[in-house]
């Protein structure tokens, strides 16, 4: 088929659509999902761990690196919830019920978040950062149950021969809406009145989660197999006999701590230490990570649907590892370290995060993915993500106490080292292999993209 539409377009979804031969009410609803994945990523740009708006609402509730951790990592203990939330879809299969009822309330949630310095007490000094913390456990757990929801539904809806480049399009797309849309949350920052700022920017991060939340309400609610009643003890026992799973989730759970040891800190970091303004760090960090991501991004879902998912994770892995090591480089108002770890990190990340959904879709069977799918996020992000964020802010605390790193290589440094190592070691030891993966190693992969050759489907 020729890439011109017959109406005149390019239309790449388009194109996928009818290569994979979908009924018009599956093309509407994928359509619905993009949109409300645009919507969701625009609401993470304000709300998400790390993000500048949550640094600059924490710096103004007085809070330490220990407890900026801890502000990271509750989102991700929260994961432990998908669980119970994947038993009640697998028993009711009521996913969009669920994904409407628990998501709209996790999303409306953020829509108070900025008032907290307006009506929580400034005494006892701690009062307004607890509130924050408990605010943002309660948003957490109830938004346990989006990802089991949306991610098999999205799996049954989308055949598995097209999701890497359906993945890769939504995830260029984004990275356009990012682009722009984070230029004018620094900006907002840098300018609106300190009194005013958060309680808006937080009104306008809670809206774009309910916006993101209602797409899905126009969804249709499909299965790529009859729904089946399953206990969850015997969908732990097939997972324990899952051995590519459990590879699986050991890899990612290694490369979320590795990763998450010394990443959330980064921007703070900028911020903190370096003296880099919103508006820099959104031009230097957010918006070159999204150029990056639009560059790359197709051609990771080609590699991925030709080459497979192994070899395009540890091509991706490997030089990721590294990237954090441009801010060993740093120093107060240089802001190329930062450019670069962001144009050059999006390259990979963007490759590393493709290749994990993935496998993970690849690995989890059609009628038990649900609770596949809440089994690697709890694990990965309590785990991981979670106690990896913990552990960094712990030794940024004890290395401040015991006056260690003090000097051009500070705490934060000697981080990054660690964080570096670890990644490193996982990249090289754990990446599984998956038993419906294509043939291809990094070597040819490196080669076809050194030798511009277009990745053709095999």
């Amino acid at each position: 088929m020729s890439l011109l539409h017959r109406h005149g377009g390019y239309h790449p979804m388009r194109l996928l659509y009818d290569e994979a031969g979908l009924a018009p009410a599956i093309r509407r609803s994928l359509n619905l999902i993009l949109l409300g994945n645009l919507f969701g990523n625009l609401h993470a740009i304000i709300c998400g761990g790390g993000t500048t708006s949550m640094i600059g609402l924490a710096n103004e509730l007085q809070a330490g690196d220990l407890a900026f951790g801890i502000l990271n990592g509750i989102p991700q203990a929260a994961a432990l919830l998908q669980i119970p939330f994947s038993l009640l879809v697998n028993r009711t299969h009521k996913r969009k019920k669920y994904l409407l009822t628990f998501g709209l309330f996790s999303r409306a949630l953020w829509l108070v978040f900025g008032l907290i310095p307006l009506i929580v007490p400034a005494t006892p000094a701690s009062l307004r950062l607890w509130t924050l913390i408990f605010l943002l456990g309660v948003s957490s757990c109830c938004s346990s149950a989006i990802n089991v929801c949306w991610f098999p539904w999205f799996s049954d809806l989308a055949p598995i021969r097209i999701r890497g480049r359906w993945l890769s399009i939504r995830d260029t797309m984004v990275a356009a809406c990012n682009l722009g849309f984070g230029l004018l949350v620094a900006r907002m920052l840098d300018t609106l009145p300190p009194e005013s700022k958060y309680v808006i920017i937080f009104l306008l991060g809670g809206t774009l989660g309910v916006l993101d939340m209602v797409c899905f309400g126009f969804c249709t609610e499909t299965y790529s197999s009859p729904p089946k009643r399953l206990h969850f003890g015997t969908v732990l026992k097939d997972i324990f006999r899952n051995k590519p799973f459990l590879r699986l989730v050991v890899m990612w759970t290694a490369w979320c701590f590795a990763a998450n040891t010394c990443g959330p800190y980064l921007s703070r970091y900028s911020v903190n230490e370096m003296g880099l303004s919103f508006t820099q760090m959104m031009i230097f960090g957010t918006a070159a990570a999204s150029v990056s991501t639009i560059l790359v991004m197709s051609r990771w879902g080609k590699a991925l649907d030709h080459f497979g998912c192994r070899t395009v994770m540890l091509t991706a892995a490997a030089v990721m590892s590294a990237v954090d090591g441009f801010y060993l480089f740093s120093t107060p108002g240089n802001v190329i370290p930062v450019l670069l770890r962001n144009f050059v990190g999006a390259m990979f990340w963007s490759g590393t995060n493709l290749a994990a959904n993935s496998m993970q879709l690849s690995a989890s069977p059609d009628e038990m993915r649900p609770s596949y799918i809440a089994v690697f996020a709890c694990v990965t992000s309590l785990v991981g993500t979670t106690l990896g964020t913990l552990f960094g802010g712990t030794l940024l605390e004890a290395w401040k106490q015991a006056g260690l790193f003090t000097g051009a290589f500070d705490r934060y440094k000697m981080l990054i080292v660690v964080s570096i190592c670890l990644r490193l070691l996982t990249t090289w030891v754990l990446v599984p292999p998956l038993q419906n993966d294509r043939d291809g190693t990094p070597r040819q992969l490196i080669a076809a993209v050194a030798a511009g050759l277009p990745f053709k489907r095999k």
